[in-house]
């Protein structure tokens, strides 16, 4: 069964102009209102940030929406046999009988990735091998012809990145019809862009050739409030200016319960302050550190008694 094609912009309820910081905005605002953590029907939720989370994987990329930008609804008409990919690898024609590849462009279908068909139908890639016969052409029929090693995207929450996981996985290939489901293991510590291997999982061998492999490309799971860099963790703090300038304590959240941090008065844009030991896993048991950074919210609208405190403060500082 072909994907269904999927309207990002719809999802984020943006329009197709909207900037980065636009989909940003639209993103962490749909994420915080349907976290699992915080929906009544986490089921539900669960289904939407999944959904929301990918129209952000697609539209906070350049190239990504360049891509989707371009080909829209017409994206299965996409070139004539293989193109090359944002992610690097060769992707199957999306019109028939394209050949140049092993297995003459199947697709390939997954379920339990975190990820829709059309996402990885559009922005996945795929990468076989073939053996050269001694006319220089490629004889499939005599030599063994090892099978397609198939690459999709898996999106990984923070919290299976801390804890390690356990998730099964679905496989299909639109020439047999078949799918097989596989348990796979999320390791403690995973990093984004770390691959995980299923051996012989991937395309199927011709002239006694072996199977190809599966590789699982992990993506993080965005979060409204949380941001990943190498095993730290971060969190962005608005508040108020008149907090960083005076002072006061703030309840911040982190992944293993709630922190009391005391902003200094003077406090300035960007400053951090950091939480040992509440990052992601590393190797020998330890863990990375999370990070909070101030970013001080001027008000965009005064009324008339904040526009006269701020004027008394402006003609003091004017001295």
């Amino acid at each position: 069964m072909a994907a269904k094609f999927r309207d990002y912009y719809e999802t984020l309820g943006i329009s197709k102009t909207a900037s980065h910081d636009e989909v940003r905005t639209a993103f962490r605002k749909l994420a915080r209102k349907y976290h699992p953590d915080v929906a009544k029907d986490k089921k539900a939720a669960e289904e939407k940030f999944k959904e929301i989370n990918e129209a952000y994987e697609v539209l906070s990329d350049a190239e990504k929406r360049k891509q989707y930008d371009a080909y829209g609804e017409n994206w299965q008409n996409v070139g004539a046999g293989y193109s090359q990919g944002p992610t690097g690898g060769s992707r199957g024609s999306r019109g028939s009988g394209a050949q140049g590849d092993a297995d003459g462009g199947v697709q390939y279908e997954f379920g339990g990735t975190g990820f829709s068909d059309f996402f990885e139908q559009m922005f996945g890639s795929r990468r076989g091998k073939a053996y050269k016969s001694k006319g220089g052409g490629f004889d499939f029929d005599r030599n063994p012809q090892r099978g397609q090693d198939v690459e999709a995207d898996i999106m990984v929450t923070i919290e299976e990145a801390i804890n390690g996981s356990t998730r099964p996985i679905s496989f299909r290939r639109s020439d047999t019809g078949k799918t097989d489901t596989y348990t796979i293991k999320i390791p403690k510590g995973v990093r984004e862009g770390q691959r995980i291997r299923l051996a012989g999982v991937g395309g199927s061998g011709t002239g006694g050739g072996e199977a190809g492999d599966l590789y699982l490309r992990v993506k993080f799971q965005k979060h409204p409030d949380f941001r990943m860099e190498g095993s730290d963790i971060y969190h962005d703090l608005e508040l108020p200016a008149y907090q960083a300038v005076l002072g006061g304590e703030v309840e911040i959240k982190t992944l293993d319960g709630r922190v009391k941090l005391k902003i200094p008065p003077g406090s300035q844009s960007g400053q951090r302050f950091r939480f040992l030991s509440r990052g992601l896993p590393e190797k020998g048991g330890i863990r990375g550190d999370f990070y909070v950074v101030l970013t001080p919210q001027l008000p965009k609208t005064l009324s008339p008694e904040e526009k006269t405190l701020w004027e008394k403060i402006a003609k003091i500082h004017a001295r």
